[in-house]
């Protein structure tokens, strides 16, 4: 595709081309038209006029619409390209009612109108024709190209050119063979013929112009927003798609999409999620620049332990060992409460009375809450310690084993002396095909079994792990 430079380079080369060619045919055209008298060149030639007040227009466009965004128009200067397009759609229709009101008058009004069929209104129509296919050609490709409107209005102009050029030359025909053979009648086929050039015209200036205006409203094609709806809902983790806008700036496209991801999803989850949906936004519009807003929904088979978390997370707070005892048709919650070490009691307890209310709004079924409150220990994290000897904990593992005949392999054991007790870390190996909840419980009973046995025991960790 190349740079943004690049690009703006060639759309104002093809531009400046049509803009010279348009110069080049208008001249033509008009010194043939009035040596001829034939209305339906002099058409033809007034079509070129306003071409080349479209060309000029374009390569204006072009230039403006290269403009980087800035603070006054955040989406760019696109628009300018649809703007330049109404502008001509505009310009033909006003040549077409100039084209009729002639064509008519000679038809209705006038005497037969002397017109010379020569050569030169023969070679002028056909050198108009070859250029016109050439240029509409090269327009046609960098309109495509580069999605520019105000190019595409230019490469419409010359290949309907090619058209009302074509029925001109007919009526040319018309003339030639009337003057040679005796048929004044057909001397009215050009101006015939110039009744259908602005018929040709007028048909492709509506449909131009409703093109461009629908792109200055920011009009989609009714089946584009579907496709790219049913694109962003098959991203795996989008529970919803909330809300779906597009708009055009020439040759940009802009997408803001809303989407709803389950709530228990981690930040980095849920912007995982927004990537994609960029990712599959981008295959159906290549060059789009796309804004993917998340918002969190409650999932269809969320469970009662992660409306806990995210409630308590919500509040700023933790939770964990959460257990829900049933005794009959009565439910009773426990857990442990996570709150900022720097609160005094009744601000910690402030926070968990609000907490357990809501909580019972959120779980009505829950006939009663109690919470355990503790601190996050944040600022305890860092601690300073030093080294202490191992023999004491080394021989309560082995003890345990004893008792124990399990298959279970301690190893990796560090103990440190920190704020005056005995942290103590170790690795322990079990079956890979271990539940989880047989793993915690073997920990929890070796945690009991070493506090029983070490003195000034203080924090415990055991690290599980596969073999």
């Amino acid at each position: 595709m190349g740079s943004i430079g690049e690009v703006n380079r060639e759309k104002r080369r093809v531009a400046a081309a049509s803009l010279a060619a348009a110069v080049l045919l208008t001249g033509t055209k008009l010194g043939v038209g009035l040596w001829t008298n034939s209305l339906g060149i002099l058409s033809e030639a007034a079509h070129s006029a306003l071409d080349l007040a479209a060309a000029g227009i374009t390569l204006w466009a072009v230039r403006v619409s290269g403009r980087p965004a800035d603070r006054e128009h955040t989406y760019g200067h696109g628009k300018f390209e649809n703007l330049s397009a109404l502008f001509q759609s505009l310009l033909l229709l006003a040549t077409c009612a100039w084209i009729v009101y002639e064509a008519t008058a000679r038809l209705f009004f006038q005497g037969e109108p002397h017109v010379e069929a020569n050569i030169w209104a023969f070679l002028v129509i056909i050198f108009s024709i070859a250029v016109d296919v050439s240029r509409s050609r090269a327009l046609k490709k960098a309109a495509v190209k580069h999605s520019s409107q105000a190019l595409e209005a230019d490469a419409l102009h010359f290949s309907t050119d090619i058209w009302s050029s074509a029925v001109v030359l007919l009526g040319l025909c018309g003339v030639a063979i009337g003057n040679r053979f005796g048929m004044p009648w057909l001397v009215r086929a050009d101006a015939a013929a110039a009744l259908a050039v602005a018929a040709i015209v007028v048909w492709i200036s509506l449909k131009l112009g409703k093109k461009s205006v629908n792109e200055l409203l920011d009009s989609v094609p009714r089946d584009l927003r579907d496709r790219l709806a049913a694109a962003v809902g098959a991203v795996p983790g989008v529970a919803e798609v909330r809300r779906l806008r597009l708009r055009r700036s020439g040759p940009e496209v802009f997408v803001d999409a809303t989407i709803a991801v389950g709530r228990g999803a981690a930040f980095e989850q849920a912007h995982d999620v927004a990537d994609r949906v960029e990712a599959a936004l981008r295959g159906l519009l290549l060059r789009a620049d796309v804004v993917v807003h998340v918002e969190p929904t409650v999932a269809a088979d969320e469970d009662a332990t992660t409306k806990i978390r995210l409630l308590a997370a919500k509040l700023g707070l933790g939770a964990h060992g959460i257990r829900i005892y049933e005794e009959g048709d009565r439910r009773r919650l426990e857990l442990h409460l996570e709150v900022s070490d720097k609160l005094q009691l009744d601000e910690a307890h402030a926070q968990a009375s609000a907490f357990e209310r809501q909580l019972r709004e959120t779980l009505p079924w829950a006939n009663e809450v109690v919470t355990h409150i503790e601190p996050t220990g944040d600022d305890a994290a860092v601690v300073k310690s030093r080294p202490a000897g191992q023999a004491g904990v080394q021989k309560a593992i082995s003890d345990f084993l004893a008792a124990n005949p399990l298959p279970i392999a301690p190893h990796e054991i560090q103990t440190r002396l920190a704020g005056g007790e005995l942290d103590v870390s170790f690795h322990c190996t079990l079956e890979a095909t271990t539940a989880i909840i047989e793993a915690h419980d073997l920990t929890v009973r070796l945690e009991e079994f070493l506090r029983s046995r070490v003195p000034g025991l203080g924090r415990v960790v055991i690290h599980v792990e596969p073999k």
